[in-house]
């Protein structure tokens, strides 16, 4: 027998939580000739069976409900559906539909204590590297040969704005063109004519390089950035502005030039590099009584911290004036955290009891600032960080970045060959997005590109074609958009540190993508289907695919095409989806759709977006 069509959504349409119930609907094939269906859940990790009752129809489908108790046991529900027919069953789970029960990673999640705030899929945020961005004061700017990085051994220096970055010579930190907050802030009514909402800010404490990825003060705003009553100032003018604002936690490691380390000397008190008898020897770690330590992944210039010592646990996030607290009060109420390489951080020299240090960032966040975003950086696989309790989203290389540079680079994260298509593709998002919450999904942070990574406009070569394929699906997918910086004008750039270069603001009027980002933009602040909407895969093929999202009554159509021009039926009743039609969302082209299915045209190496006509 064919495979049946089966739908569960997870936003409120299809689960409703009253008490300690959740109420769960499902859509199926109305002409398939189910016997029974019994959502199958875990209360005290035993097997039950409920069986599901029919609450509705529509021409094609079917729509059955029943209601479950919540675990007590855990915050997190799993449950799936079994269908049975006179010669077998079918089972749905949050990837994919079987005919046998799934693995426990896909059944469908639901967090009952922990939920991402609701403002940040409503959001399009915007990354910003100071120093490359804007410089708005020069007098603060950082001078030839002012300090010197790494134990003193290689002078700052600065450069004209717009020259190329130093990728050979080793000189990526140290190199400074003068941008600062006073250049952001300067820049907001162009972010906002763009329809920025949201800004995440690179590290802007107080630091030696420029990438401030090596924090000597954790309260103080970089002087070459601007200060703290100026950082208030901005905040300040960004939430008179309804944009929100989330800054880098830096809490693995810090500078060897940070007062507790204290290697050049820089501060009055003796640091952990310069005695045993120091009283911060034991917030780093040090080989005995030497002065060799360890530095994240062997870095010298980043020393890790030891969160067995309460005096860094305390100043981090225990003390009511910890750091994750601090910049969460006011002046600043800054809106949440990225935290920088979280998965790494515990006791020891390595990683242990993290989950615990992730969980006490979140509960200090979350005290101060309920509504405060938890955003964590994982490189890889965050699935563990992802189910309510620690993070509320991760930036999403994993779930999105990676799988789209593969489908369309034929590269992967370490610039390996790799040659995957259409189905592999949306196997990896379907399995990246089954195995964590649905609110959690929405709270992913998509990028193309970022500080750490290639920009993608660099990976395709300057191809115009896949570089607006590819940003199409960053505004439509599920989770949160970011733009890094210059992206939308066309910036390029390999390897950190040329990925890093200054913006080109002379580009911004003649720029072929900074209308064709605006009209991106607007759409999805517009249309609520794309900020929360379920997503249904509505065809595939080797090298073209169509989604929609859908909320509610609305729907938005999304087509990716990278081969020739194809036409194809789409299965609108799978949507409930009967009579009308829908048009390109910005341009003058329609397609109507009669008893459920809608015939459309993708031209070749093209992606295609549609919205209800009202």
């Amino acid at each position: 027998m064919n495979i049946p069509f089966l739908f569960h959504g997870q936003t409120d349409h299809w689960v409703t939580r009253k008490d300690n119930q959740l109420t769960l609907t499902l859509a199926v094939d109305s002409t398939f000739p189910s016997t029974k269906i019994l959502v199958r859940h875990e209360p005290d990790n035993e097997e039950v069976l409920v069986e599901m009752r029919k609450v509705g129809k529509t021409d094609r489908l079917d729509y059955w409900q029943a209601r479950i108790p919540l675990n007590q046991d855990r915050p997190v529900t799993h449950y799936l559906f079994k269908v049975l027919y006179p010669k077998g069953q079918w089972w749905l789970d949050a990837r994919s539909i079987s005919a046998r029960m799934p693995g426990r990673d896909y059944h469908f999640k639901y967090n009952a204590q922990h939920q991402p705030p609701e403002w940040v899929y409503k959001q399009v945020f915007y990354q910003i590297f100071p120093d490359r961005f804007a410089n708005g004061d020069p007098d603060i700017s950082v001078k030839n040969g002012e300090y010197a990085l790494n134990g003193g051994k290689k002078p700052v220096t600065v450069k004209t704005w717009g020259a190329p970055v130093d990728t050979h010579q080793g000189n990526g930190a140290s190199e400074f063109y003068g941008g600062d907050l006073y250049g952001v802030e300067a820049k907001l009514d162009y972010l906002q004519t763009l329809g920025i909402t949201a800004l995440y800010l690179n590290p802007i404490f107080h630091a030696p390089s420029n990438h401030k990825y090596d924090c000597m003060d954790y309260y103080t705003i970089d002087p070459h950035l601007g200060s703290n009553e100026h950082f208030a100032q901005l905040c300040q003018n960004l939430h008179q502005r309804d944009m929100k604002v989330i800054l880098d936690a830096v809490f693995n490691h810090t500078s060897t030039e940070h007062p507790w380390f204290n290697l050049q000397g820089w501060h009055p008190q003796c640091g952990a590099y310069q005695s045993v008898d120091s009283p911060y020897r034991d917030y780093y770690f040090f080989n005995g009584d030497g002065q060799e330590y360890i530095g994240w992944k062997g870095i010298a210039s980043l020393p890790v911290l030891n969160f067995q010592h309460p005096e860094v646990k305390a100043t981090i996030y225990q003390a009511e004036d910890a750091v994750i607290k601090y910049w969460l009060k006011p002046p600043y109420q800054i809106d949440g955290w990225r935290f920088d390489v979280i998965h790494m951080l515990g006791e020891g020299e390595g990683a242990k009891n993290n989950a615990h240090y992730v969980k006490a960032f979140r509960e200090a966040a979350k005290q101060v600032n309920p509504e405060s975003y938890v955003l964590g950086e994982h490189f890889f696989e965050a699935t563990q960080w992802l189910q309510g309790d620690q993070e509320d989203g991760a930036m999403n290389y994993y779930g999105f970045a990676h799988p789209l540079r593969a489908l369309l680079t034929k590269l992967d994260i370490a610039f390996d060959p790799i040659d995957i298509h259409v189905p592999q593709f949306l196997d990896w998002l379907m399995e990246a997005r089954a195995k964590i919450p649905w609110a959690n999904q929405l709270a992913q942070l998509n990028q193309l590109d970022s500080h750490d990574t290639a920009r993608f406009l660099e990976l395709v070569s300057g191809d115009q074609a896949l570089f607006k394929i590819a940003s199409t699906l960053l505004f439509t997918y599920v989770g949160t958009p970011c733009l890094y910086y210059g992206t939308e004008v066309g910036l390029r750039g390999s390897h950190d540190p040329d990925n890093r270069r200054c913006m080109p603001w002379e580009r911004v009027e003649t720029s072929p993508y900074f209308a064709f980002f605006q009209q991106l933009i607007a759409l999805r602040k517009e249309s609520t289907a794309l900020q929360k909407g379920d997503f249904y895969l509505l065809y595939q093929a080797s090298d073209c695919f169509v989604f929609a999202r859908q909320y509610a009554k609305q729907a938005v159509i999304v087509g990716i095409n990278l081969g020739e021009q194809c036409e194809v039926t789409l299965p609108l009743w799978q949507l409930g989806l009967s009579q009308g039609a829908f048009h390109h969302y910005n341009r003058p082209q329609s397609y109507e759709y009669q008893q459920g299915e809608m015939k459309v045209n993708i031209p070749a190496r093209h992606s295609t977006v549609l919205i209800e006509h009202e």
